[in-house]
């Protein structure tokens, strides 16, 4: 099947492959939609089970890209990369140069972010191969912290603010005893489980790693869950924060949440099952637009802002949602099929 054929093409601008042999790198790089300006979007390691399975998430991904950039009012396109390989075992000084010339030879069509599996000094190896790569310099940072480039705090505080505003629609309640079950505890996740903490929200908590379990029940009081039974809890909001297309037709039976707003991209599985999700009586909140805070962060490292303008473009993600959850209300569809409607819109 070649790429043109794939269930996930989009009419992307630009996909490219690399194998570099001396350094073991496998790796795609994918560009969307480039309307709005250059592609912008991270630089994933995964540990994919196969080059089909990083072939589709990085399609994907990139077309997110698209949309959460025109849902964001950023003056950028969509893009992303993935690097096949575990970035516990696999990840070498060596992949990250080989990986910053294969970004440069795309001579500025896709600039690359930080993303799983990497880190802002992974993008600081990369940097003494190409100039495009962003997030390296940072300037403002929303808890008025030493700003090191990473965009998981502005991701999580974007989740939050907009986690925040679905369970108020939905179930006209501040988060205080609010039952919330996380899946996924990375960079994204245990933050974003800080922050709930903070405001009095019960957590339940499963990852593939158990130190970050660990972490969050000591640190957060959560209940540890096995990654199996995260779907069948009984509680009133689900928080994907891990790996996407998770909200298949299966997940979605078991499902008792009123409430979906967490940080993973691409959760549902396919756009219909939104209409699922409807018919279930729960509130999605569409993850482009949810996880938007990340990129909102890189953009403001670009320009002349403060950390107050950081934090006040992030809380916008609320209104956003609010936004779309009233359109979806009107029109009785898929806030999944609104959002994309109004990121149309802006980017064709």
């Amino acid at each position: 099947m070649s790429v043109f054929e794939h269930s996930e093409y989009d009419g992307h601008e630009h996909v490219a492959f690399c194998q570099d042999k001396a350094t073991g790198l496998k790796a795609i790089i994918a560009v969307h939609n480039s309307n709005l300006g250059n592609a912008l979007g991270g630089c994933r390691m995964w540990p994919y089970g196969s080059d089909e399975e990083a072939l589709r998430d990085v399609l994907r991904l990139s077309k997110g890209m698209t949309y959460k950039a025109a849902m964001a009012g950023l003056k950028q396109g969509g893009g992303k990369a993935v690097i096949i390989g575990d970035p516990r075992t696999e990840k070498t000084v060596e992949k990250m140069l080989a990986m910053g010339k294969f970004i440069d030879s795309l001579s500025g069509q896709y600039i690359s972010a930080e993303d799983s599996g990497l880190t802002v000094d992974d993008l600081k190896m990369m940097g003494k191969k190409t100039e495009y790569v962003s997030g390296i310099q940072a300037k403002y940072h929303i808890n008025s912290e030493p700003a090191d480039g990473n965009p998981a705090p502005s991701t999580a505080y974007g989740v939050f603010v907009g986690l925040k505003t679905s369970v108020k629609h939905a179930m006209n309640s501040e988060l205080k005893g609010v039952k919330v079950a996380i899946q996924g505890l990375g960079h994204v996740g245990i933050r974003l489980a800080k922050h709930l903490h903070k405001e009095g929200a019960q957590l339940y908590v499963t990852d593939i790693h158990p130190e970050n379990i660990e972490k969050a029940v000591s640190e957060f009081a959560a209940t540890a869950v096995k990654p199996e039974d995260i779907y069948d809890l009984d509680v009133d909001v689900f928080a994907p924060c891990a790996m996407g297309a998770i909200l298949d037709a299966e997940n979605i039976f078991k499902l008792k949440a009123k409430v979906i707003a967490g940080a993973a991209n691409n959760q549902l599985a396919k756009e219909e099952f939104g209409q699922l999700l409807v018919g279930k009586g729960i509130l999605y909140a569409p993850d482009y637009v949810i996880n938007a805070g990340g990129i909102i962060d890189i953009y403001h490292q670009s320009i002349s802002s403060s950390d107050q303008a950081l934090i006040n473009h992030i809380n916008k993600i609320g209104d956003t949602l609010l936004e779309i959850y009233q359109r979806a209300q009107t029109q009785g569809i898929a806030t999944n099929i609104v959002a994309n409607q109004i990121a149309e819109e802006r980017f064709s």
